[in-house]
């Protein structure tokens, strides 16, 4: 029979510093083991041991370090890394960034506790991504296509309309041509209170809430918290997924708010900067949130993950996209240009990509034309843009009538094919709006299509 191990209680600490408090004199400690610190009014806040050097412990307190005594303050180590318990239970239901409660219901009982840091998927029993998940938007499921199993980021700027576009993702995504069931893990990152009121409102309107588990760290509440919001979420996918099946759409909102968390703790503790005073292993730690995704032999289920990242003055070379996008498998880009003329969604196809697209797109998965109507429509746009260009030098009356053709075509494409609002579309209707669209071309200048497409689908227009 096991005995069970009495943790030391140290009374006192060494020094404050930012989100940590240090330890000295410990023993038997390790790290990643959660700490409960109790100040001297008696509140326990939570923590995780981020440093071990010789007997002092470095702590990271989730809840803040704010009216802690040196003297009175009292630490206990679990000799645990933090846990959360997993259930069915946890679907439709409302928790703050460290898994508790925020719906008024009781805590969850039933399930099993799982480190937060999950365990690593071996590579050889990783399945590749296939299959079309059906956004219901144009610009994605037609241009770049999501996957199944495939981490695709969001990458916006302050003032788009990002989490309105996450929510409208959530509302609508559905695997076409399957009974299984779609769920969402939610998890937001330093938001506030009235964009985490529109998202779980929103939810409950449209009755998707009940297949929603929402994970909400306010910006009010501490920043350090946010360090751990995704991996608990990511755990509680990981349990739907593998454990019991289910097909899961993570969706991490905001990466930079999180990746800024990192930056204040690797701060505190000393850590050498690089970029714009993020440490050095930020590509790491962002790696370990990525590829906690995909689908795994002898498991029905998968997970799928959308992070979100607001790029700082809209720089697509900040250090957090910039890495995101080697990790990932492309990214949706947003345009500032294209929502100030009253588009939603204000996707730039252009600088967008979907890597996996190629597999999980054509005949068996959506369409047989769409690979070729796809390639069709991008290198029609990149021409409008060129012939935009053109025309602001030397006037739209001096352009030839297929250049005049293709102006038309641009037009069409972003006030009818990428401006939908909050119309769910099926990839059917999107690809119908993608050949209306090619409709204003003359045939000649589809050289990206197959013969027998374009006299199946081709009707020119005037």
């Amino acid at each position: 029979m096991a005995m069970k191990v009495q943790r030391r209680i140290y009374l006192g600490i060494k020094e404050v510093s930012g989100p940590l408090v240090f330890v000295a004199g410990v023993k038997d400690v390790g790290y990643g083991e959660i700490a409960e610190v109790e100040t001297s009014f008696g509140e326990v806040r939570r923590g995780r041991v981020l440093i071990i050097d010789e007997e002092i412990a470095a702590i990271q307190v989730f809840e803040g370090t704010s009216d802690f005594s040196t003297t009175k303050t009292r630490v206990r180590f679990t000799g645990q890394p933090l846990l959360i318990r997993v259930s069915e239970e946890m679907l439709g239901r409302v928790f703050d960034g460290t898994g508790r409660p925020l719906d008024g219901k009781p805590e969850v009982i039933t399930g099993e506790e799982r480190d937060i840091n999950g365990a690593p998927i071996n590579p050889v029993s990783r399945v590749y991504p296939e299959n079309f998940i059906q956004t219901g938007i144009s610009a994605i499921d037609g241009m770049n296509t999501l996957i199944r199993g495939q981490k695709l980021p969001l990458f916006s700027t302050s003032g788009l309309p990002h989490n309105r576009l996450a929510a409208q993702i959530v509302r609508q995504a559905t695997i076409p041509g399957e009974e299984s069931e779609f769920v969402i893990v939610f998890a937001a990152m330093g938001v506030k209170h009235d964009e985490a009121a529109y998202f779980e409102e929103s939810f409950r309107e449209t009755g998707a809430l009940e297949n929603v588990v929402m994970f909400l760290n306010l910006a009010d509440d501490p920043s350090i918290e946010r360090t751990i919001t995704p991996r608990v979420a990511l755990t509680v996918a990981e349990f739907l997924a593998f454990d019991l099946g289910k097909h899961v759409l993570v969706i991490l909102t905001d990466m930079t708010n999180y990746c800024e968390a990192l930056r204040e703790v690797a701060t505190a503790r000393g850590d050498v900067p690089t970029r714009k005073g993020y440490p050095g292993y930020l590509y790491s730690d962002l790696a370990s949130i990525y590829e906690r995704t995909g689908r795994i032999k002898d498991s029905h289920g998968s997970i799928t993950q959308i992070p979100i990242v607001t790029m700082p003055n809209n720089d697509i070379t900040h250090p957090v996209p910039d890495l995101t996008g080697y990790i990932t498998e492309g990214q949706i880009v947003l345009n500032p240009a294209l929502d100030k003329e009253g588009i939603y969604p204000p996707i730039a196809v252009l600088p967008s990509l979907s890597r996996l697209m190629k597999d999980g797109i054509g005949e068996g998965f959506t369409r047989e034309d769409h690979p070729n109507l796809s390639n069709q429509l991008y290198g029609s746009y990149a021409r409008v843009q060129q012939i935009r260009n053109i025309a602001s030098i030397i006037g739209e009356e001096e352009l030839s009538d297929v250049d005049k053709k293709y102006l038309k075509f641009g037009e069409f494409f972003e006030q009818d094919f990428l401006n939908q609002g909050e119309v769910n579309r099926t990839i059917e209707e999107t690809l119908g709006l993608g050949w209306k669209a090619l409709g204003i071309l003359p045939v000649e200048e589809l050289g990206r299509l197959k013969r027998e497409q374009i006299e199946r689908y081709y009707k020119p227009r005037e």
